[in-house]
């Protein structure tokens, strides 16, 4: 005790202080080094650490949501297309990328390269089995050659007609037929049922109804409210321990049961299918069924097992309704502001199918879809302005060295070495928001697409690089199916508060919400019929 009592208490904190300055000034040098010294924030937490993501985006801790807040200024200010985040408190340099020559770079997922993507990036996805998005290297190859044969043209055209069905039965199971107008306060409501719907049909050879119960007759959740309740309670996996959702809450409980059932159904569909496969029954064209044969068809040193197998479905079900539920809102809720991008819109979908006889034929046929630019126009400016997967993370596995374009005008590029654990953030969000690519990024502005191809490089917000989202055809017939339905029959018009003008509603609504993808607030909508 005497011992203790007579220790110089204050010269041992302050030794203990230097120590910690000290490390931290060697930690923040060192960053600086990693990065050549580019321009950037030099800021206490690296976007991606903990604390940089809980604390709230302010002057001195940008954290990972800058990239909205800030997205229309933060990249000017500092004169550059990529800039260095140099932590000196806790977290690795991050250099964020907004050039799509340098995110080419860094996304290289086919070839041999100098980054991959941190494991501790991907366990979110790695919930039912590894998957074509968290695969690296030689595995990720293996799943994109047993995942790519899955979307046929058979497939295409089964997402087409879902749609047109759903879209359909919406009508009716909702009570809009003999409605002059209805409202909407949140008409994600609509578009994830569709979404869930449309990829449950497609993508697992269910027949999902608009007006499927949540429980089957056994009083257990059905399997479309059980794919309903993981995808939008996943994001407990990933920011919380795994005791959470061991809690006595209602709502984990049911999401606990609602992942014990998915995964049950999904072994026993893998089983199944493969003895249809086996026994050269006629197979359907869903994702599911199309990757099990796909599987069988390899040799068996690359095939897939069944976890993993399971773990591609899951992955193409949770990116492929919720990104494509979120970006048809996002459209809806642009039509409802710009009159005059609607009006077109519906006029070419007149154009198109207006004198169809509506007894006697379809109103859409899939083939349709190569007429209706400007309604994919608008779905593609929506998801420009809001990149469901608004980052790309990358982490550099050995000293290498970026080629970064040199500014608008200038000639040539910059070679800029980057060190081995330097992270780097593809920034799809600024990359929207880029005048090198996009003038008046800001505005809603959907002739810039007229002319340009579908499968065009040029329209990045599906991703970049080898590792572009492989469902990009799939969600756009969806997409653009669904719009082309409601054009023809509904204007929609922005659901206002007492005293508010269309203005004020944009302001409010028109505005992102950030979990594991982008996607707009809750936007509220009034149809009304079209005479």
């Amino acid at each position: 005790m005497n011992f203790i009592e007579n220790l110089n208490w204050p010269a041992i904190l302050v030794a203990l202080t230097a120590v910690l300055v000290i490390s931290r000034v060697n930690h923040f040098m060192s960053g600086l080094k990693a990065v050549n010294h580019l321009v950037g924030p030099r800021v206490p937490f690296a976007p991606l650490s903990v604390p940089g993501v809980l604390v709230p985006t302010t002057w001195w801790n940008p954290g990972l949501f800058y990239i909205w807040h800030w997205r229309n200024h933060f990249y000017k200010t500092w004169g550059s297309e990529n800039v260095a985040f140099v932590p000196w408190l806790s977290g690795r340099p991050t250099l964020m990328v907004t050039n799509l020559d340098v995110a080419r770079q860094v996304t290289l997922g086919a070839h041999r390269s100098s980054w991959e993507k941190p494991v501790d990036q991907s366990q979110a996805l790695l919930m039912f089995g590894m998957n074509l998005v968290a695969a690296e290297g030689e595995q990720w190859r293996k799943h994109r050659r047993i995942a790519g044969p899955a979307f046929t043209n058979e497939l295409y055209q089964m997402a087409w007609q879902e749609t047109y069905n759903l879209y359909n039965e919406m009508i009716e199971e909702e009570g809009l037929s003999a409605k002059d107008a209805f409202e909407a306060p949140v008409v994600q409501n609509l578009t994830f049922k569709l979404a869930l719907s449309v990829i449950g049909n497609c993508g697992f050879g269910f027949n999902f109804r608009w007006a499927e119960p949540p429980f089957s007759p056994d009083g257990t959740l059905s399997i479309q409210e059980a794919m309903r309740t993981v995808s939008e309670w996943h994001a407990l996996d990933v920011f919380c321990p795994k005791w959470v959702t061991k809690l006595p809450v209602p709502q984990f409980k049911k999401y606990r049961a609602a992942c014990d059932k998915l995964m049950d159904f999904m072994r026993a569909q893998v089983v199944e299918r493969r003895e249809i496969i086996n026994g050269g029954s006629q197979l359907k064209g869903d994702v599911f069924t199309m990757l099990v044969k796909a599987n069988e068809d390899e040799e068996e040193k690359l095939q897939l097992d069944d976890e993993e197998l399971i773990g591609n479905v899951f992955v193409m079900l949770l990116a492929g309704h919720e990104t494509t539920a979120h970006t048809l809102a996002a459209t809806l809720g642009f039509l409802a502001i710009h009159d005059e991008i609607q009006e077109d819109v519906h006029e070419e979908v007149m154009s198109v199918f207006g004198r169809r006889d509506p007894v006697t034929s379809l109103f859409l046929v899939f083939n349709d879809f190569t007429k209706l630019e400007k309604v994919v126009s608008v779905f593609y400016e929506a998801l420009r302005l809001f990149p469901a997967g608004f980052v790309l993370i990358r982490r550099a596995t050995e000293d290498t060295v970026l080629q970064v374009p040199n500014p608008v005008g200038q000639e040539g590029t910059t070679s800029v070495p980057i060190q081995k654990g330097t992270d780097a953030i593809v920034d799809m969000i600024g990359i929207q928001n880029n005048t090198r690519y996009f003038d008046e990024p800001e505005k809603f502005k959907p002739q810039r697409w007229y002319g340009i191809s579908n499968e065009s490089e040029s329209f990045s917000a599906f991703s970049v690089g080898p590792r572009a989202c492989i469902g990009r055809k799939f969600a756009t017939l969806e997409a653009v199916c669904f719009i082309a339905c409601l054009m023809r029959d509904w204007k929609v018009e922005p659901l206002l508060n007492s005293g508010e003008t269309k203005e004020e509603w944009k302001k409010r609504v028109v505005d992102a919400k950030m979990v594991l993808t982008l996607g707009v607030k809750d936007v509220p909508l009034r149809f009304v019929r079209r005479k």
